[in-house]
């Protein structure tokens, strides 16, 4: 499987094929043969957790390199919380919506492993963003 080594690749994959998805896991052969599972539930779900890249209408003409920054930011704290978990990109059917409404994956066609710096280049790009993130701090900071 290719692996995009930094965040341009990413957003240029993105471009051409809006219709894939961000996994952080073991990896495609691991998720083979595993199944998702609702962390506080137990209960197993119809397809793999995944993040839609696809740019939606609301991004308007912003940078797709930011849009697929926040991305892989939204759930990089996975790599601290699940041994050998990386980001990787897939195709697939989208069968339904998870505990936290993200998209459940059936039918998966590995498309690229993301190397560690290109997480590492979106944490740089979202906080150099003049922004709070609120909900998305993942730190599990309680500061005010």
């Amino acid at each position: 499987m290719d692996c995009i080594s930094d965040l341009d690749g990413l957003a240029d994959l993105v471009r051409k094929h809006p219709d894939l998805y961000l996994r952080w896991s073991a990896g495609p052969d691991a998720d083979a043969r595993e199944t998702s599972r609702d962390e506080l539930t137990g209960v197993e779900l119809p397809g793999l957790s995944a993040n839609a890249l696809a740019v939606p209408l609301w991004w308007r003409d912003r940078p797709v390199r930011a849009w697929v920054a926040r991305r892989l930011y939204d759930y990089e704290h996975l790599q601290r919380r699940r041994a050998g978990a990386r980001p990787w990109v897939l195709s697939g059917r989208e069968c339904g919506r998870g505990p936290d409404n993200e998209p459940l994956v059936t039918d998966v066609s590995p498309v690229a492993w993301v190397a560690p710096e290109v997480a590492d280049e979106a944490r740089r790009v979202i906080e150099a963003m003049p922004a709070d993130w609120g909900s998305l701090d993942r730190t599990g900071s309680n500061e005010t």
